[in-house]
C-alpha cells in the first residue's frame, strides 16, 4: 500500500499565503491563535494521517466490519485509531468550550480534516458525523438535552449519526413513515426502519446518539410534517432502547464504514427543536455533511495525485517521442503530464475554494451585520457546487491515478483502485449531485433572482481578481469574459424556466459544472497573483514557478471545458426528449 504524505507545504500556501489566515483569526479575535500554533497543530495532524490512520486504511478495505449477535464490529485497528484520536484531542477540536472542545474555527480545524479524509476516508465518517450531529443539537436542541448529549460527543464518548433515508422513501423525504408517539412530558417512542446509516452501529464507544426524522401521529403529509428526535442506542439506566442494526450492505467502496439498516422498535427519543420542524434542523447538519463530503473529494483528489506523481516519476516505460533510442520514465510522455497536470490543477483549485468557503462560514457564524449576512449567502451559493464539483472531480483524479499507473492501476495490490472505488460513493450521498445541481440552479440562484450569485461574483472580483499583475493580465481578460458569460447564462436559463419549469432541470447539470469550472479559474488567478508577488523575493523557488505553470495548464486545458458545459446548460429541455421505455434500448 502506498504511503501518504501530508500536504503541509501545499495547505500551508493557501491558509497562510492566500487567505491571510492571520488576519482572519483576528477578526475573529482569536489570539490564541498565532501563525505557529496553527502550524504545529498542522504538523501535529500530519504525524497523526501519516502514521496512525493511513495504516488502517488497507486494513479498513480488506477487513470489513461484521454483524453478530451481540452488535456491529469493527476492525480492532480502527478501534485502537479511534482511541487515540481521542487521546489526542482530535476529536474535540471543533467542539464548544463549554463542551469540553477546543472551538477551532473551520479555518483551522478543516485543513485537519482533510488530512483524515485523505489518510482513512472510510474511518473519518464516524466522527465526522459525529462532530454534524453536536452542531445540530448546539443550534436547535433545549439546554437539557445539549447538557445532556453534548459533553460526551465532544468529547468522543459517543458518536453520533444521521437517520434519514427509509427504503421507500430514498432522497424524497415527503415520503416518510417512521412513527413518533408521545409517551410522556418530552418523551416519544420511535418506531421505523432506515437504511443507509453511516456507522449506524459498531464497537468504536459505549453508546450512540441517532438524530433521527419521523413523523409525529397528527402531522400533514409531505415534509412540513417531519420532526426530528435524538434517540440513544442504550438509556442512560444502561439498557438497551430498541435500537439496533438488522443488516449490513455490501458495498463497492468504503468498506471498513458500516452502512446499517437500523431497526426503530418504540426506541424512547426527545424531540429536538420544534413539531414539524424537522427537515430545517436537519438542513444544519445536511449542509455541513455536504460540505464534510466535499472535503472527502479533496482528500481522495490529493491522495491519487501523490501516487500519480510517484509511479510517472518511478516507472521506466518505452520512448519519448523525441528521442531515438533508450528508455524513459513515464512522465516524460506528454499525456502521463496531462494526467499529472489534470489532478494538480483540480486539487489545488478545489483546496483553495473549500478552505475559502470555510473561512466564509466562519464570518457567517462569528461575527454580525451586513458583513455576516453576505457572508452566509455567498455560502449558500458555495454549498452545492463545493459538494458537488470536488466530488466529480475526485472521480476523475482517482480515475487518472488508475490510468497513469496502466495495468498495475487495476491490480488491487498497488492501492489506487480503492481509491476509486471509495471515491463513487461522494457524487451519491448526502445528497445526489443531481440534487446539488438543481439546489443551486433553482433554489440559490433563481429562487432570488441571482442576488447570492451576484454577490459571490462580487466577492470574487474583490478577492480574486485584485491586484493582478501584468503578466496575469491575460488569463484575468478570459476569467472576467467567463464571469459576464455566467450571468448571461443565469439569464437566459431564468427566462426560459418562466416559461417552463422543466428548463431548470434540463439545465442543471452543465450549469453546475460550468460555475465550477470557473470557481477553478479564479482560485488558479489568485493563486498564480501571490506566486508572482512571492517570486519577486524569492526568484528562484521552483515551487512557485510550478503554480505558474498549473495554472497557465488549467486556463488552456481543463477551462475550455466550461464554455462546453455552458452550450448544454443553454441547450434546452428540447434536447432531452422523453421516449417510450423501449426506445431507449439497442
Amino acid at each position: 500500500m502506498p504511503e501518504y504524505h501530508a500536504p503541509l507545504r501545499e495547505i500551508q500556501f493557501v491558509l497562510f499565503d492566500v487567505l491571510d489566515l492571520e488576519g482572519h483569526l483576528a477578526t475573529l479575535k482569536r489570539a490564541d491563535l498565532s501563525a505557529d500554533v496553527v502550524r504545529e497543530i498542522l504538523s501535529q495532524a500530519g504525524h497523526f494521517a501519516e502514521h496512525v490512520l493511513s495504516p488502517i486504511n488497507e486494513i479498513g478495505d480488506r477487513t470489513p466490519p461484521a454483524l453478530t449477535a451481540n452488535g456491529v464490529t469493527v476492525p480492532a485497528a480502527f478501534k485502537e485509531a479511534f482511541d487515540q484520536f481521542k487521546e489526542h484531542g482530535w476529536v474535540s477540536v471543533a467542539a464548544a468550550e463549554r463542551w469540553g472542545g477546543q472551538a477551532m474555527p473551520f479555518a483551522v480545524h478543516i485543513p485537519v480534516s482533510e488530512l483524515w479524509c485523505s489518510s482513512a476516508m472510510a474511518w473519518r465518517s464516524a466522527t465526522g458525523l459525529t462532530e454534524g450531529a453536536l452542531l445540530a443539537l448546539e443550534r436547535h436542541a433545549s439546554r437539557a438535552l445539549q447538557s445532556r448529549y453534548a459533553p460526551r460527543l465532544a468529547t468522543g464518548e459517543w458518536t453520533g449519526t444521521m437517520c434519514l433515508t427509509e427504503p421507500q422513501a430514498g432522497s424524497d423525504l415527503a415520503l416518510l413513515r417512521t412513527k413518533a408517539v408521545a409517551v410522556g412530558e418530552d418523551l416519544y417512542e420511535i418506531s421505523g426502519t432506515k437504511i443507509y446509516i453511516s456507522f449506524g452501529e459498531h464497537d468504536l464507544t459505549t453508546n450512540i446518539v441517532h438524530l433521527v426524522l419521523a413523523r409525529l401521529p397528527d402531522a400533514p403529509e409531505g415534509v412540513k410534517g417531519i420532526s426530528l428526535f435524538v434517540v440513544p442506542r442504550f438509556r442512560e439506566d444502561g439498557r438497551a432502547n430498541g435500537v439496533k442494526a438488522i443488516g449490513l450492505e455490501h458495498k463497492m467502496g468504503i468498506h471498513g464504514s458500516p452502512t446499517c439498516v437500523m431497526e426503530f422498535d418504540r426506541a424512547q427519543g426527545h424531540l429536538v427543536g420544534h413539531p414539524g420542524d424537522g427537515l430545517s434542523v436537519m438542513f444544519t447538519m445536511m449542509n455541513q455533511a455536504r460540505l464534510g463530503v466535499g472535503l472527502q473529494g479533496l482528500g481522495l483528489m490529493e491522495r491519487a495525485l501523490q501516487q500519480s506523481r510517484r509511479y510517472a516519476f518511478d516507472r521506466i516505460q518505452g520512448r519519448a517521442l523525441s528521442a531515438k533510442s533508450g528508455h524513459e520514465r513515464i512522465v516524460h510522455h506528454p499525456d502521463v503530464r496531462r494526467m499529472l497536470m489534470i489532478q494538480k490543477s483540480l486539487t489545488e483549485a478545489a483546496r483553495l475554494l473549500i478552505y475559502d468557503t470555510y473561512r466564509l462560514l466562519d464570518v457567517a457564524e462569528g461575527t454580525t451585520g451586513a458583513d455576516a449576512q453576505r457572508c452566509e449567502r455567498i455560502v449558500a451559493v458555495l454549498v452545492p457546487i463545493m459538494k458537488a464539483m470536488l466530488t466529480e472531480w475526485g472521480m476523475e483524479c482517482t480515475s487518472l491515478a488508475i490510468q497513469v499507473h496502466g495495468g498495475a492501476g487495476y491490480i488491487r495490490s498497488t492501492g489506487v483502485e480503492q481509491w476509486f472505488r471509495d471515491a463513487r460513493i461522494t457524487p451519491i450521498y448526502e445528497g445526489t449531485n443531481g440534487i446539488q445541481a438543481l439546489d443551486l440552479l433553482g433554489r440559490k440562484v433563481l429562487s432570488d433572482r441571482g442576488k447570492g450569485l451576484a454577490e459571490l461574483s462580487q466577492y470574487l472580483q474583490e478577492h480574486y481578481l485584485k491586484n493582478v499583475p501584468r503578466s496575469l493580465k491575460d488569463l484575468s481578460t478570459v476569467l472576467k469574459a467567463h464571469l459576464e458569460l455566467w450571468s448571461d447564462l443565469t439569464k437566459k436559463i431564468g427566462l426560459k424556466a418562466l416559461l417552463n419549469a422543466e428548463e431548470i432541470g434540463a439545465a442543471a447539470h452543465d450549469y453546475l459544472h460550468f460555475s465550477g469550472y470557473v470557481l477553478a479559474g479564479a482560485a488558479w488567478l489568485r493563486m498564480a497573483t501571490v506566486a508572482t508577488e512571492r517570486l519577486q523575493r524569492d526568484p528562484e523557488s521552483s515551487y512557485l514557478k510550478a503554480k505558474l505553470a498549473a495554472a497557465d495548464a488549467y486556463f488552456s486545458g481543463v477551462l475550455p471545458r466550461a464554455k462546453a458545459h455552458a452550450e448544454m446548460a443553454g441547450a434546452g429541455v428540447k434536447h432531452l426528449p422523453l421516449l417510450a421505455a423501449e426506445d431507449y434500448s439497442s
